[in-house]
């Protein structure tokens, strides 16, 4: 209701303004989320299935600073400002990216990308409410990477907007598992159980292979993306899923993080322990026990991280004559150092051998 209000107004605009509050042929079906700092639901446009997600407080931010509250009624819509030029709201945009994603030359053709998007009427030209509404879904962490990480095939497809309400694609699997145990009984199962559970609803090996493959091919994509480098902060099964077809999809990206934003939170951090230097879940520096300050690279890199999801999704049900090999791939990846010195080379070899190592084994089959 308070989106439409806007609407109406003239305050906001978007490519599902018109079918969300005039036409009702956006259709919101089921709370997907339960988190307080989430609004996440199913929902039918167009005649297709759907993920709904509106102002939205990030989990991220918000396990960052624990005093964020969600509060749908906070989103102002004030920028920019009434007088701004089309020269002015395109520097205001570059300096956003510039601030968020660090300064990578490739930021002015994503400026681009963004004036096209804004432009719903497609006149040319961008008014005050397409130029607020663009703005402020900016500032939600997953809509910003769905733009920056758009080209890869990996991610959700973002299908429309209005305001900061956004649509993406509806995932069929939304889990590396094909279903997840309800969180709230997770804590009332020992961990095997759980594990026995996962693995009997887990695709045939071939197909989980594949899956894997896209995974891996993923952490490539964000290691030195054409917008930078991203860390994944949430390392999970439950963030990972896929398609119909078995290609892997990152079904949250609200759990990845720029290089930019994980830096300037560690930039002279006080700690005492590594825990101190957290970002998110699981993006952890090393503590300088002497000065008391975070240090800059992460200790685990995103591949050694894959690696332990991958670990018992692989190696359960591997076939006979690839177990041994395998096992020791994964072993050499999940030691990894996120080290600047070990970044590039070796890691390139590690991910290159699993990802060879899995094709080799499922190609000219019907699973490839």
């Amino acid at each position: 209701m308070i989106i439409c209000d806007q609407y109406k107004k003239g305050i906001i605009s978007g490519s599902a303004c018109a079918s969300l509050c005039d036409e009702h042929t956006l259709v919101f079906q089921q709370c997907l989320s339960p988190s307080p700092t989430k609004q996440v639901y199913s929902g039918i446009w167009k005649g297709k299935s759907v993920i709904i997600k509106c102002g939205i407080t990030e989990a991220l931010k918000a396990e960052n600073n624990p005093d964020t509250a969600p509060r749908r009624d906070l989103v102002l819509f004030d920028k920019p400002t009434r007088g701004t030029s089309m020269d002015e709201f395109r520097e205001m945009l570059l300096n956003f990216l510039k601030a968020n994603l660090g300064d990578q030359p490739s930021l002015t053709g994503l400026v681009g990308q963004i004036i096209t998007m804004a432009d719903v009427n497609q006149d040319g030209k961008v008014s005050l409410a397409e130029a607020k509404s663009i703005w402020a879904l900016l500032q939600l962490n997953e809509f910003l990477l769905m733009l920056s990480l758009h080209e890869k095939e990996h991610t959700s497809k973002l299908l429309g907007h209005c305001g900061d309400l956004y649509l993406t694609e509806k995932i069929p699997h939304s889990s590396l598992y094909g279903t997840e145990v309800p969180p709230f009984l997770r804590p009332l199962l020992p961990s095997a159980i759980h594990r026995v559970i996962q693995q009997w609803f887990a695709p045939a090996w071939p197909r989980r292979a594949k899956i894997a493959i896209g995974l891996l091919e993923f952490v490539e994509e964000v290691f030195h993306g054409t917008y930078g480098v991203f860390y994944i902060c949430e390392t999970s099964s439950a963030n990972v899923g896929y398609n119909a077809k078995y290609d892997f999809k990152m079904a949250d990206l609200g759990k990845v993080a720029p290089e930019a934003a994980v830096r300037a939170f560690l930039k002279g951090r006080h700690c005492e322990q590594n825990a101190d230097c957290t970002y998110g879940q699981d993006c952890t520096a090393p503590c300088d026990k002497l000065m008391k300050q975070c240090k800059g690279d992460l200790i685990q890199p995103n591949l050694a991280k894959v690696c332990g999801l991958l670990k018992d999704y692989l190696l359960s049900g591997t076939p006979a004559d690839l177990k041994d090999e395998l096992q020791k791939e994964i072993q050499i990846c999940m030691t990894l150092s996120g080290l600047a010195s070990q970044m590039e080379v070796h890691h390139s070899l590690v991910l290159s051998n699993l990802k060879t190592l899995l094709w080799k084994k499922i190609s000219n089959t019907k699973y490839s």
